[in-house]
């Protein structure tokens, strides 16, 4: 059956939407996860050594972050629906902006650990508050394009955010700091400058902003209305009844392992690399291994969005974000058995593209068949719970290559938590739903 011809007020409000709004909440997302993970690039660059972290360390130091993040999430996303987006989201980047500038100056393992926490307290919010922003601002069938445009920032910030830490660690002796400080100083400074821009830029809804048409303000405003009545009923969730939902919280276990193995990735790829040295024997300088970290995820950023784009054509089914979790399973402890630093990266670099391929189709799911306060926390709780995978693997990683002494292992377990997740997602697809709470009819091109 042939879609549906598209209007051209249609074509031009989402145009607009994922032109005007989606890269600015992309430099934002830019710069919340190149600061979360900066440590990951501080850490084999001189901080390691000069605050005496062995690997379980540095992983709790990682991770703790997550335990900060996770405590105030469900308030902070609940607080952004009251407030709303404008002002709560300019209120969070500032806010980790300042926490960030003050690891510059750190001098312990306990000071490390309690600036960590406090950053995740500071960010906390800001994930499920962008996808929930974005989703208020398009229907369901353009859901999916918006997200994977607004997502793609993640593999860019290392694509980028890599060479871009490197260079600045290569600044060793600016303002008479080392290194790994110029890093922090540098990451952290974008935060509150973008943070203040925020406020003034952008608008909490549709009907509120000037530079879409009379007419493009009223299609919006009417098609989401007719979303959220459609939603009525058992699936209009409030905040509690989200908190309690069955899909909810398998979507959030689903979404644990997949965190599990985005953040085992971002924080421990750049050790590993600068273990290339004693492995094989391989030298590189702060810059060459910046690049190498950034190699796989030029390709997963690719891969992202074609992804999004096939599952765009049939809707969100269950193997759009499963068979990505299981590409992933599999190839993440195979790549630390690879007898060269190409063909690890190599390996690598397909589990990268699986990992950012299935995340915002991911995203495409809960704002499906929650509205409202419900939606607020229900997207949180599912961040919440894939957070606690952010503290897992980080710390279990360096745990566990401190007492086996290497990553083979820990990888291994890696790859069981991706495992998890497609298992979960057979498992919807067994019940009879697919994870888009029935597939959303074709998204069409604006």
């Amino acid at each position: 059956m042939p879609e549906p011809a598209v209007s051209a007020v249609e074509r031009s409000a989402i145009s607009k939407v994922c032109w005007r709004l989606t890269p600015f909440i992309g430099l934002m997302f830019f710069i919340n996860f190149l600061d979360r993970t900066a440590v990951s690039f501080a850490g084999p660059n001189g901080m390691t050594k000069d605050l005496g972290l062995n690997a379980a360390q540095f992983g709790f130091a990682a991770g703790i972050f997550f335990l900060g993040y996770i405590l105030l999430e469900v308030p902070s996303n609940l607080a952004l629906h009251k407030f709303g987006a404008r002002r709560w989201l300019a209120r969070i980047m500032v806010t980790w902006g300042i926490v960030a500038l003050l690891f510059t100056w750190v001098s312990s393992v306990e000071g490390l650990y309690f600036l960590r926490f406090l950053l995740g307290v500071a960010e906390a919010g800001f994930f499920p508050g962008a996808i929930l922003y974005l989703s208020l601002w398009v229907p369901a069938r353009h859901r999916n394009k918006v997200l994977a445009l607004f997502y793609v920032a993640q593999p860019l910030t290392i694509v980028i955010g890599a060479p871009f830490a490197s260079a600045l660690i290569g600044a060793d002796g600016l303002m008479g700091l080392a290194g790994w400080r110029v890093m922090f100083f540098g990451v952290a400074v974008p935060a509150i400058v973008v943070g203040v821009i925020a406020w003034f830029y952008l608008v909490d809804k549709p009907a509120d902003a000037k530079w879409l048409t009379a007419a493009e303000r009223s299609w919006l405003t009417s098609e989401l209305a007719k979303e959220e009545k459609a939603k009525g009923g058992s699936h209009n969730i409030l905040a509690t009844g989200a908190l309690l939902n069955g899909r909810v919280w398998l979507l959030s276990f689903v979404y644990f392992g997949l965190i599990y193995g985005l953040y085992a990735l971002a924080f421990f790829l750049p050790t590993i690399i600068s273990g290339f040295e004693a492995q094989f024997g391989s030298k590189f300088s702060v810059m060459q291994k910046g690049f190498i970290t950034a190699i796989p995820y030029l390709p997963a950023a690719f891969a992202l969005v074609l992804w999004s784009r096939q599952a765009a054509k049939t809707g969100v089914k269950p193997w759009h974000v499963g068979l990505p979790a299981l590409i992933g399973a599999v190839s993440i402890p195979v790549a630390l058995y690879m007898n060269s630093p190409a063909a690890t990266v190599a390996v690598i670099t397909v589990t990268a593209c699986a990992i950012f391929s299935a995340l915002p189709n991911f995203w495409a799911i809960p704002a499906r068949f929650l509205s409202g306060a419900g939606a607020a926390a229900g997207i949180a709780l599912i961040n919440t719970v894939g957070n606690v995978a952010g503290f897992a693997a980080p710390f279990i990683t360096g745990w566990v290559k401190d007492a086996t002494g290497s990553f083979q292992a820990a990888m291994l377990l890696v790859g069981g938590f991706m495992l998890l997740s497609a298992v979960l997602t057979l498992v919807v697809a067994r019940q009879g739903e697919s994870l888009g709470d029935r597939a959303a009819a074709p998204a069409r091109s604006a």
